[in-house]
């Protein structure tokens, strides 16, 4: 079987490589630099713990020391802080309401009383560099990545059994794989050579950007800062936000107004003086400045995701990252969705509806996201109109953009497939749990087949579908107790019946659900399906609907491999 080709090697086309090959599925990484990145430290990305633990997977190594996970997070308009909300580490509980720091008299922080909302896990703020040299770095590892830079891609031929695809320079040749991903970003040559449409709308929202290295009143906490009580040198949207980085760097962005106002060096100095000032009061603060730029936002959305055996993904597919909405964060949930597709594909023959599922599931959940901000944007970004005047607007403005910053609400909140043709109706034996079908699970800790206590990420993107049985007590006692009592042997044998390849993994505990409650869960974290007790042809059904449908038999599978 011929391997995938993946055009563009930046985060997205690393990472679907390294998802591939954790799936033993080999791949072409056609990079057409020289397989070195640029180190820009005002070019950052935020992610979400779930996609943060994906990239740490992938990579082998944790992010953390490569990235700074925020204590708390805050909105302040004008001179008040309106909003205020803690992280919790790791997926750990909170433990009450970070220590405020303090502010000076210019950016006052309200009464000690201020109420501090509980978030969930800290995102992970990291310079770009840094996550695409972890990954450069593991896919230097893996045999079952060939790398080819210095190969600029130029045209695409495929057919039923498979795609060939030809680049220019040193390795310039004719590439033949069974699948083609264009990970190749905005001006996709993928998405032209297909004749894809790419509609949407430009410079939604224009920033100018500055990394600096400084000391600022809320040491680990991001900032939001709306209309600030100081004036700024040259054209400005009223909107300011300082995001920490490790080593005492910040990431500053400064919306600017609709239109091309040339910024300049010297503006954004001015910029720097004038903030730094103003959220200590006037005093001059001292800063070392690392790095500037300007960072536009577009919003667009490829009209397909697939044409045959050739997918998009990432910018190639999707541009959005207005009201602190992550467009890379995005893209790793696109890998995390098509890797396994494409695997299970690759081992076991094509599954148009499986593979079909991939645009179905990703296109729907990107483009609900941009509705949102489409619909936020007007409100938020609106200078006149009856909606600036009316009593509590600057709160529910507040809310608004909270929820893109903090990942919550249609602008922030992972994606769900509940309307997803891989997700089953629920049936009579559909047990409540405290996560919706098609919605992703959550990282609760689990006994493994081997005995060892992990948690429940840690068996994702491995390639079988996962089994967890909820058994309060199971903690207590040694695998080796209670693995052949109860339940569990009748358990085990509708696991290995199942028309995939599944493991069975045990938890204490699971919120929402009751004692021997049985969850299907996709390679890619979602749910699939919750049952009481052990149903074992309500298991098989669903865990063949999550495969697209019916399985082939072997020697469909090897007919449509060609072997």
């Amino acid at each position: 079987m011929d391997p995938v080709i993946i055009v563009g090697a930046g985060p997205v086309g690393l990472a679907l490589a390294l998802a591939l090959a954790r799936q033993e599925v080999p791949s072409v990484l056609l990079d057409e630099g020289p397989g070195k990145d640029e180190q820009r430290a005002a070019r950052t990305v935020v992610l979400r713990e779930d996609t943060a633990d994906l990239v740490a997977r992938l990579a082998g190594t944790p992010l953390a020391g490569a990235g700074l996970r925020w204590t708390g997070w805050r909105a302040m308009r004008r001179g008040q802080t309106t909003r205020k909300a803690a992280f919790t580490a790791g997926g750990d509980e909170a433990e009450g309401p970070e220590e405020d720091h303090g502010t000076a008299a210019g950016a006052r922080t309200g009464t000690a009383q201020d109420p501090v909302e509980s978030e969930g896990p800290a995102p992970l703020h990291i310079a770009q560099h840094r996550l695409t040299g972890a990954l450069r770095e593991a896919v230097a590892g893996e045999p079952l990545v060939d790398v080819a830079l210095d190969s600029r891609f130029d045209s695409l031929e495929q057919e039923s059994s498979g795609v060939t695809a030809h680049t220019r320079g040193p390795r310039g040749t004719w590439w033949r794989g069974s699948y083609l991903v264009g990970c190749d970003g905005p001006r996709s040559t993928v998405r032209k050579l297909l004749d894809i449409r790419f509609p949407g709308r430009t410079a939604v929202e224009r920033h100018a950007v500055a990394a600096l290295r400084t000391e600022l009143p809320w040491p680990g906490e991001a900032l939001l800062h709306r209309a600030p009580p100081w004036r700024f040198t040259g054209p400005s949207g009223g909107e300011v936000s300082a995001r920490p980085l490790p080593d005492g760097v910040w990431r500053l962005d400064w919306l600017l107004p609709p239109g091309k106002d040339l910024v300049t060096p010297e503006l954004l100095v001015a910029r720097v003086r004038e903030t730094l000032a103003g959220w200590q009061g006037g005093t001059a603060v001292p800063y070392d400045l690392l790095d500037t730029g300007v960072h536009t936002v577009h919003h667009r959305l490829a009209r397909r995701w697939r044409s045959g055996r050739v997918f998009l993904a990432g910018d190639a597919a999707h541009l959005l990252g207005a009201l602190g909405t992550q467009g890379l964060d995005e893209s790793l949930r696109d890998v995390d969705n098509l890797a396994w597709k494409l695997a299970l594909a690759w081992h076991h023959g094509p599954h148009e509806a499986l593979l079909d599922s991939y645009q179905t599931e990703r296109r729907a959940v990107v483009a609900a996201r941009l509705r949102a901000a489409d619909q936020a944007l007007p409100l938020l970004r609106g200078h006149s109109g009856l909606r600036s005047y009316l009593p509590g607007s600057a709160r529910g403005h507040d809310a608004l953009l909270a929820d893109g910053h903090l990942g919550r609400g249609p602008l922030g909140a992972p994606g769900a497939y509940a309307a997803s043709p891989l997700t089953p109706s629920p049936t009579e034996c559909a047990a409540p749990v405290g996560t919706a079908l098609g919605a992703p699970a959550v990282d609760v800790r689990v006994t493994a087949e081997d005995g060892s206590l992990v948690r429940l990420r840690d068996r994702l993107g491995r390639g079988p579908l996962l089994v967890v049985l909820v058994a309060p007590g199971t903690g207590v006692w040694e695998r080796k107790h209670w693995v052949t009592a109860g339940i569990m042997p009748r358990l085990a044998a509708a696991v290995t019946a199942l028309p995939h390849a599944a493991e069975l993994l045990v938890a204490e505990s699971y919120p929402g659900a009751a004692p021997h409650t049985v969850l299907l869960i996709r390679p890619d974290g979602h749910l699939v399906a919750a049952l009481s007790g052990v149903r074992p042809a309500d298991l098989y059904q669903a865990a063949e609907t999550a495969l697209g449908g019916p399985a082939k038999t072997e020697a469909e599978a090897a007919t449509a491999r060609g072997r």
